[in-house]
């Protein structure tokens, strides 16, 4: 019996040396972030060797997508959990709420498969994507955040950063905002033009748009 749990301590020894040993993916350059962009996209599925201990949930413990909207894998520091966006050759629409060793760093989003067949038919392909809705950098940060002792996770984070000074730069510049001068009254004001004759588009929010 002490041999059994020796050779058990060398096997996990030697296992948690490998994990420590793992190279992270090559850096890429991030792409501009702008709505359309040309990315390279591979696909994954849940019963895959890596994703069988989180069986069919991503990274933020709900169940991955598959239907209108699909699940995605990214890096978030580059497209942040809640990115919705479409791949104009196919027309399909996936959101980002999982990410993965290989991801982070690149420019590369895995889509998500319900089956084998259906990953293995994906293969790996450079398709146009349009964002519909960027995701929340302030959320991915607060998610990775408690995971930082993995070091790609720690790559996304360092990502993150900046656009979380950005976003404090914005609040406060809004808050410190003078405050608006109440109008004089004027003798018979205008009404208003209704919205079809108003110069501009009419904004409607984005669920309602993509049914």
């Amino acid at each position: 019996m002490r041999y059994l749990t020796l050779s058990l301590l060398i096997v996990a020894g030697l296992l948690l040396a490998g994990c420590a040993q793992r190279s992270l993916p090559k850096w890429e350059p991030p792409l501009a972030k702008t709505e359309f962009q040309h990315v390279r996209t591979t696909a994954y599925f849940d019963g895959e060797a890596d994703h069988r201990p989180y069986t069919n949930h991503n990274a933020l413990g709900t169940t991955l997508q598959t239907g209108r909207i699909n699940s995605a894998a990214a890096d978030w520091g580059r497209w942040p959990v809640g990115t919705i966006f479409r791949i104009l050759q196919t027309g399909q629409m996936y959101i980002v709420d999982d990410y993965g060793w290989a991801l982070a760093g690149r420019n590369t989003i895995d889509l998500y498969e319900p089956t084998r067949e259906k990953m293995d038919c994906w293969g790996v392909r450079c398709v146009d994507i349009q964002i519909l809705q960027w995701g929340d950098a302030r959320q991915s940060y607060s998610t990775l955040l408690p995971r930082s002792k993995y070091r790609h996770v720690e790559r996304m984070l360092h990502e993150l950063r900046p656009q979380l000074n950005e976003y404090r730069e914005t609040v406060v510049t809004m808050q410190n905002a003078p405050a608006p001068v109440a109008p004089t009254a004027s003798p018979v004001a205008a009404p208003a033009a209704p919205l079809e004759n108003q110069a501009g588009p009419v904004l409607t929010p984005f669920l309602s748009s993509v049914r």
